[in-house]
């Protein structure tokens, strides 16, 4: 995720920045709900949720396709910053290595608190990081060719939802990781979850990459023709979804309440993210980005978090995780239980957790205590340049 720090040939472009940072702190919502709130089902669940949790947990859907656009648009800045002798591929291949590995150890025990790694959960960082590998060698292509090729997994994937793993034979489990997201049995004790799949998400890296030359170029990173962008994705979403035709594995249906006719209109697959999905995300962030371009005063805590990206990610997850454990051996929780085995565990009884109102305010908190860590992060960075080790958070 370092290749999120960005910089034009005039400067860093704080727009992308503040986007960067306002995406994180809806990621901590979207985690404070998972530890904290007294829902457990899934809050998208239309014949079980209300308005108020479906929001809260649709909101955060931006996160992560913005982030993997972000993260390819970045490393096309970092590039044309250096010139054509630039070692992009190298750049690339070694952030995304560290990312892997990040997500098979710092980044597990944040969520589980114990030991035991036999099961490799592959979320947002397995998926930027095995993208940015693949990125690595697409590089050498032209530009064009790697923009089609990130556009033809987007649009087509949804072709193939139909096919499962078991229909693959021996190429099953490839097929779990690529687009299905169905557990991985390596051996008894070891197994794969992920359920970040990596065809689409390769493809919105892609992409990125190529919407960094356009935010390389001054007369096309103008409000005008990003929010012309924007909008002609959200059309195309409107278009599509409305059709009913593709795009999606889950057709959209009517309801009796008009509010919830809308909540399935937007109610988009996510693992793996759908065509109609992240045209749901990237075109309404693509606008936002229009109305931030140029804009630089009253951002500035987002603009930190959106520079100190790594470093608050695996930060975040242990705050709010301590935060549980804390919250609970005050009110009588099941402190074993979230130490042992995270949220997820089969174990935490079902009265546990909060309300909304509570999941806000335990969201505040940690953001509060994220921000004076983030500033001495970023100031241990300006002050040991020579701390090469740092430059990779």
């Amino acid at each position: 995720m370092d290749t999120l720090h960005s910089n034009s040939n005039a400067g860093r472009l704080t727009s992308i920045d503040t986007l960067r940072g306002l995406v994180m702190v809806l990621m901590t919502l979207d985690h404070t709900r998972d530890f904290f709130s007294a829902a457990h089902f899934k809050p998208t669940d239309l014949d079980r949720t209300n308005v108020a949790l479906f929001l809260t947990r649709w909101i955060t859907h931006f996160c992560a396709p913005t982030f993997v656009f972000l993260a390819g648009a970045s490393a096309y800045l970092w590039y044309s910053r250096r010139g054509p002798g630039a070692p992009i591929s190298m750049f690339l291949l070694k952030r995304g290595l560290l990312l892997i590995f990040l997500t098979c150890t710092v980044e597990a025990w944040a969520w589980n608190f114990r030991n035991d790694f036999r099961q490799i959960d592959g979320g947002v960082l397995w998926a930027i990081g095995w993208s940015m590998m693949v990125l690595a060698g697409l590089v050498k292509l032209r530009l064009r060719w790697v923009v089609s090729f990130g556009l033809l997994m987007i649009v087509a994937h949804n072709g193939f939802d139909a096919v499962k793993p078991a229909e693959l034979g021996i190429f099953g489990p490839w097929w779990a990781v690529l687009h299905t997201g169905d557990d991985v049995v390596l051996s008894e004790n070891w197994s794969i979850n992920p359920y970040y799949p990596l065809v689409p998400w390769i493809g919105v890296m892609a992409v990125g990459f190529g919407f960094g030359k356009w935010m390389s170029m001054a007369r096309w990173r103008t409000r005008r023709h990003l929010l012309q962008l924007g909008l002609t994705l959200i059309v195309l979403f409107i278009v599509l979804r409305y059709s009913n035709l593709y795009g999606d594995p889950k057709p959209w249906q009517r309801y009796p309440d008009p509010a919830f006719t809308l909540l399935s209109f937007i109610n988009c697959h996510k693992y793996p993210p759908s065509l109609l999905y992240l045209l749901m995300t990237l075109g309404p962030a693509i606008a936002v980005l229009a109305w931030l371009e140029g804009k630089s005063r009253g951002f500035d805590v987002l603009q930190l978090f959106g520079r100190t990206p790594l470093f608050f990610y695996l930060v975040h997850l242990y705050l709010i995780h301590l935060l549980a454990v804390l919250i609970a051996s005050v009110d009588s929780g099941p402190v074993s239980d979230l130490m042992g085995g995270g949220i997820w565990s089969k174990d935490i009884p079902e009265d546990y957790g909060y309300g909304l109102p509570m999941v806000y305010l335990f969201w505040s908190m940690v953001l509060l205590m994220l921000y004076p860590l983030c500033l001495g992060f970023e100031k241990l960075k300006a002050h040991k340049p020579h701390w090469r080790w740092l430059s990779y958070l």
